[in-house]
């Protein structure tokens, strides 16, 4: 009987091709979008991983202000959105301090400078300045393409090196070392390109690909003697022991702010929680928009069973005159509206691959789908099909035949 229903199922699909794809595309547009909102988030977070990956597990950063919330166990449970446009809490004395606690063995400070590269009459507007230290491409794992990063006799120098992206748009080329570019007013020198940085879009960090670095004195100047450091990096001396040295540097930290805990510190699995919290709470959102397709779909297929029970009253009345029962009215509706739902969902799945491929050609996103979001969203389609169809199917069953059989 099951297979009958089925076999039934396919006929009248086959029967109504249009209609059943129009019944269908509400599914469709659902799953696709869900699916591959999905696969975005799975992909930024796996490149948010490497990144990190790359950078070292051990690599310890101080941030100002508070920007998570941590449970009591210690585990970040809030990100604070907020904490980023509040007043600078780190000084160079925290730099110090950082430098002489024990477990340390580098430290990084990263200064932020406002101002527009300029070159041969263009600006490069989307970038970042950093005043830092000779130690920074150490701390980050990154070397130096062309050229050579400023050393510790440069630090009063107008020199820069700069990241791939500023090196393709401002100069337009690839080797711009020795060229010269201005901001605010004063010339520098490229001494050097990075390579390029594995970076993830979507994300709340800066994309040193579009980032000028230059000595943290020079940086000073430029800011007229005020040092705005976004953020110090550090390393332990045992990168087993991040843990202790995290331990050390907080208890130095508060020494040298009387006491305020006014800043965070954060370990690589910790910046990973961050990207984590900030695009769930993404993919949430808009995966939640997206469903509202889903839901519009099931409407459309228990809009049309309806009309299908309408237009086959005659072959209900048929099936309770030969002995069919209630039950297998209902389950042969049921099933009907379910097939045409699955269906939704494969043709949804394989628009989901098509436009992942799309996504990965034409821009710098690597989504990644797996196995449990493609059944998942096979198995609400699915259960969206038999929720909609429920109606229906059990309004078919409550014909009475000899009604029904008036009808021929």
């Amino acid at each position: 009987m099951v297979t009958g229903n089925f076999k039934i199922a396919f006929d009248s699909i086959k029967a109504y091709k249009w209609r059943s794809f129009l019944t269908m595309l509400g599914i469709i547009i659902g799953v696709v979008s869900v699916v591959t909102i999905v696969s975005i988030g799975e992909g930024v977070k796996k490149q948010i991983s490497n990144q990190i990956g790359h950078m070292g597990p051990d690599l310890i950063t101080v941030r100002p202000g508070k920007p998570v919330t941590r449970n009591n166990s210690g585990h970040i449970d809030a990100v604070n959105f907020m904490s980023g446009f509040v007043g600078n809490s780190l000084t160079e004395n925290d730099v110090q301090a950082i430098k002489k606690t024990p477990n340390i063995a580098k430290t990084v400070p990263m200064s932020f400078v406002s101002g527009t590269p300029r070159a041969d009459g263009r600006t490069f507007e989307r970038n970042v300045i950093f005043g830092t230290t000779e130690d920074l491409p150490a701390m980050l794992n990154q070397d130096v393409e062309y050229g050579e990063f400023f050393q510790a006799h440069d630090a009063d120098k107008n020199v820069v090196v700069i990241g791939k992206s500023v090196a393709e748009e401002l100069f337009q080329e690839t080797v711009p070392v020795g060229r010269s570019m201005q901001i605010r007013g004063e010339n520098f020198v490229v001494r050097g390109v990075f390579e390029e940085f594995a970076t993830a879009k979507l994300t709340p960090n800066a994309d040193y690909n579009a980032a000028v670095f230059m000595p943290i004195n020079v940086s000073k100047k430029l800011s007229n003697n005020q040092t705005n450091i976004q953020q110090i990096l550090a390393k332990p001396t045992d990168p087993t022991k991040t843990n202790e040295a995290v331990k050390s540097m907080q208890k130095q930290l508060l020494n040298t702010h009387a006491g305020q805990d006014d800043f965070t510190i954060l370990k690589q699995e910790d910046n990973l929680a961050i990207a984590n919290t900030i695009l769930n709470l993404l993919t949430g959102l808009i995966t939640g928009v997206a469903a509202i397709s889903l839901l519009v779909g099931g409407i459309g297929i228990m809009n049309i069973m309806l009309v299908a029970v309408t237009e086959r009253t005659q072959e209900i009345g048929i099936r309770k005159a030969v002995g069919a029962t209630n039950s297998q009215i209902m389950s042969q509706f049921v099933i009907e509206a379910a097939v045409i739902s699955l269906t939704g969902g494969v043709v949804g799945i394989f628009g989901s691959l098509l436009a992942n491929f799309f996504i990965r050609v034409t821009t710098d996103l690597e989504p990644v789908i797996t196995l449990p979001i493609m059944g998942l969203a096979l198995a609400v389609s699915l259960i969206v099909g038999i929720f909609f169809g429920s109606a229906p199917a059990l309004q078919a069953a409550r014909k009475d035949p000899i009604e029904a059989l008036r009808k021929i």
